[in-house]
């Protein structure tokens, strides 16, 4: 009953008591207490990043510009623009010892406010005093409440030309509404300097909200830029963006993600002095203490001096940069596979070449008659009936072009002797009026598709034409849909191999992120006033940022940058009932990407098979499979489908399920017949086949009917497609034979990461929340 004197600590450790356990909690407590307040109280201070607030106004009545006229007016503050074309202007309290940088998002430009929310510290709503916010605002917060929303505050200028009880019956109307959306918030006036210092002192005092997209990266959110071409072209160059690190720590090696124009690799970073420092003399020299240290430890052959205040913080080492790859190059020779040389190409090249000629021809000829006439050189070597015939011909053609040509000129004299008394006006009303008919018609036809789907599931017509076992070749049956297996690396497209792949996926973004909490990075840190030199930036980023389009950088995780297939979990949005068919071209906004893909759609089950459907259910959730850049989740996806007006229209919300190219989605065909004569437990079905050879060829599928049968094929009856079949049971008359087919389908890689810009929406002033809108 001994026992040893070393197994008492491994069991003390093993089964700790409860004083233990409970002292363990508290500590766990008091340090991620301590961590949050360390986080609230470097946010906005001298050593972090200054206090980010985006103003997103959310009705056209909205006063933005008298609101920033009173944030800008606070006692002992300075007041300082933002270079080049972001706008926005940053806010100094030493006397508190914060600093705010407030950007104004552009009104109705859903990619910049979507773009701003990404990296904001805090989101100002300015809202009207009587309606709160529009059809717009509407819009614009179902995308930001799907995208993920950072702290917010509301903000309510105006009102005070109301009378006193129409401006409190307001306020309590306001209050009604906003309780949907807002259910905890509070309503800021703002009129007086007084209410516009209560409003900074809320936005710096509240809980910070973490968007999990952005806590794991380093952000940016560029303040000023500068444009340098190369030598070789003005197209593209190296874009020198300065702004503060936000979020994680930022590396020179990693590549950065400009939203909505693509993929960078880094040369070099710089530590300019910070154009925002609460006391700039003490500030000034300690960084420069800093960052002369940094430069010694960094590059042990010293920094050069961009300027005299500019030091360089680091430049990329090839040998640990991340590569811009973002596909495989398959190898033609890895499936042993014969293909021609150079040589042979060449010849045959030079073959065609030798086999071409130069022919004249009429106007209006087409290649096929092009290649019956004979030219000059060739007339000697035909016959002269080959001859008579190419002249003829040639007659023929010639007077048949002028002919056309003496009608189109003839119209087009009578159109101009016509055109002065014609009304054009009418006309041209009537051919917009008829567009529209033909885009109701369209909207029609899907309706009626989604309709047909709904009350007959994956149900097809047999062909006529075409034998069945022809059409649905790549077809085939199982025995059942759940428990049938299915090998996910059978019959894979070419593109399969032009993606990455993970062994193992989950286990590889928990050691990036375990990676990312644990280990430190080399780099800027967060709260950094930095330039980042982006190489082989084309111009047209440059000119967006003059047109005062935000332009926010995000850093790129390991393989990140690398395409395989993304799986989003997603639900219809309830504002939008159009039907959207499978493989209709959509557009993406995932995490901090977007990009346009048409994609399809699948059910979301625990099964290791996934049935397609052919439409976006509004009842139920469903994967959406598109070929996209890989992203670790959690990241929110948003899904937009543009209109031929160039609206964006929100159709689905989600998240991203998984990075997973061997998930199985099968699409299925059910066949259908009825039975002609009924026995005990015995039938014959027609019209499920119409000839021998397609019932012989589909015998060993199972079969079975909508009221819950099943059976098999026993053998075919005549010529026309007559089988005798075999159930367990009795059928009744209004039974239908139901023969299912499988086949696993991939999606189209349409994948484009250059998404139009939106058209603003059409406001309408009398929208509550409340209240259904109907756009146009």
């Amino acid at each position: 009953g001994r026992v040893p004197v070393k197994a008492q600590p491994r069991r003390r450790l093993r089964d700790p008591n409860r004083v233990d356990g409970r002292h363990q909690e508290l500590q766990l407590r008091r340090q991620r207490k301590e961590a949050v307040l360390a986080e609230k109280r470097s946010l906005g201070s001298r050593d972090g990043p200054p206090h980010l607030v985006v103003v997103v106004l959310l009705h056209s009545r909205a006063a933005a510009q008298d609101s920033l006229r009173l944030l800008q007016s606070q006692d002992s503050a300075a007041v300082r623009a933002d270079e080049g074309g972001a706008g926005g202007f940053a806010l100094l309290c030493p006397r508190l010892k914060q600093r705010w940088r407030f950007v104004t998002a552009q009104a109705g430009d859903l990619h910049a406010v979507l773009d701003l929310a990404k990296v904001a510290d805090s989101l100002l709503f300015i809202l009207d005093p009587v309606d709160g916010w529009d059809s717009a605002g509407e819009h614009c917060l179902s995308c930001l409440f799907a995208q993920g929303l950072p702290s917010y505050a509301l903000a309510v200028p105006g009102g005070a030309d109301l009378p006193p009880k129409k401006r409190i019956d307001a306020r309590k109307k306001l209050s009604k509404c906003i309780e949907k959306r807002f259910p905890e918030a509070k309503l800021f006036p703002l009129n007086t300097e007084q209410e516009s210092s209560l409003l900074l002192r809320h936005l710096s005092s509240q809980k910070q909200r973490h968007l999990a997209f952005r806590a794991r990266r380093a952000h940016l959110l560029a303040r000023a830029a500068e444009f340098v071409p190369s030598q070789d072209t003005d197209l593209v160059g190296t874009l020198k963006v300065s702004g503060f690190v936000r979020g994680q720590t930022l590396s020179v090696n990693s590549l950065v993600h400009i939203v909505g124009h693509g993929d960078f690799q880094l040369s070099q970073v710089d530590a300019p002095p910070d154009p925002l420092s609460l006391n700039p003399r003490v500030v000034k020299g300690q960084k420069r203490s800093q960052q002369d240290m940094e430069v010694q430890d960094d590059s042990g052959n010293g920094a050069v001096e961009m300027e005299e205040d500019v030091k360089v913080l680091m430049k990329a080492d090839p040998s640990k940069q991340e590569s811009l790859q973002s596909e495989v190059v398959p190898d033609p020779m890895e499936g042993e596979q014969t293909w021609p040389t150079e040589e042979e190409l060449q010849e045959a090249e030079d073959s065609l070449k030798a086999n071409r000629r130069v022919v004249k021809v009429p106007k209006g000829t087409s290649k096929y008659q092009a290649a019956w006439i004979v030219d000059d050189g060739e007339e000697g070597s035909e016959k002269d009936d080959d001859d008579d015939e190419d002249d003829d011909m040639d007659d023929d053609l010639m007077e048949e072009a002028v002919s056309q040509e003496e009608e189109s000129s003839e119209e087009e004299e009578a159109g101009e002797e016509e055109s002065e008394t014609m009304t054009v006006s009418e006309c041209l009303r009537d051919e917009q009026y008829d567009e529209k008919m033909e885009e109701d018609e369209q909207m029609l036809e899907r309706y009626k598709q989604e309709r047909m789907d709904e009350m007959f599931p994956d149900e097809v017509d047999t062909p006529r034409d075409v034998p069945a076992r022809v059409r649905f070749q790549k077809y085939r049956g199982l025995k059942s849909f759940r428990t049938s297996p299915w090998d996910p690396k059978e019959n894979l497209p070419r593109d399969y191999a032009r993606i990455f792949q993970f062994q193992d996926f989950s286990r590889t973004r928990k050691n990036l992120f375990r990676q990312i909490e644990k280990e430190e990075t080399e780099g800027a840190s967060v709260g950094w006033y930095v330039t980042l030199h982006v190489c082989n930036v084309p111009v047209s980023v440059m000119e967006s940022f003059k047109e005062g389009k935000p332009l926010v950088l995000f850093s790129l995780l390991p393989h990140e940058q690398k395409m395989s297939v993304l799986n989003f979990l997603v639900r219809r949005h309830p504002g939008n009932s159009e039907p959207v068919r499978a493989k209709e071209e959509l557009i993406f906004h995932c995490g901090f990407r977007r990009f346009r893909a048409s994609p399809l759609f699948s059910q979301h089950t625990s099964a290791d098979k996934h049935k397609l459907e052919r439409f976006l259910r509004p009842d139920a959730a469903l994967v959406v499979t598109v070929y996209a850049p890989i992203t670790f989740p959690p990241a929110s996806v948003l899904l937009f489908k543009q209109r031929s007006n160039g609206m964006h229209d929100l159709i689905a919300t989600g998240s991203l399920l998984s990075v997973d190219p061997d998930r199985i989605v099968i699409k299925r065909l059910v066949l259908s017949g009825h039975p002609f004569k009924i026995f005990t437990k015995m039938a014959v079905v027609r019209y499920m086949f119409f000839n021998r050879e397609d019932v012989m060829w589909f015998k060993p599928v199972e079969l079975r009917t909508k009221w819950g049968r099943r059976g098999h094929i026993k053998e075919p009856l005549g010529t026309h497609g007559h089988m005798k079949c075999h159930f367990d049971g009795q059928l009744k008359s209004q039974d239908t034979v139901l023969l299912n087919l499988y086949k696993r389908v991939f999606p189209k890689w349409t994948y484009d990461p250059h998404v139009p810009e939106p058209v603003p929406w059409v406001r309408s002033e009398s929208a509550l929340p409340e209240q259904e809108v109907e756009m146009e």
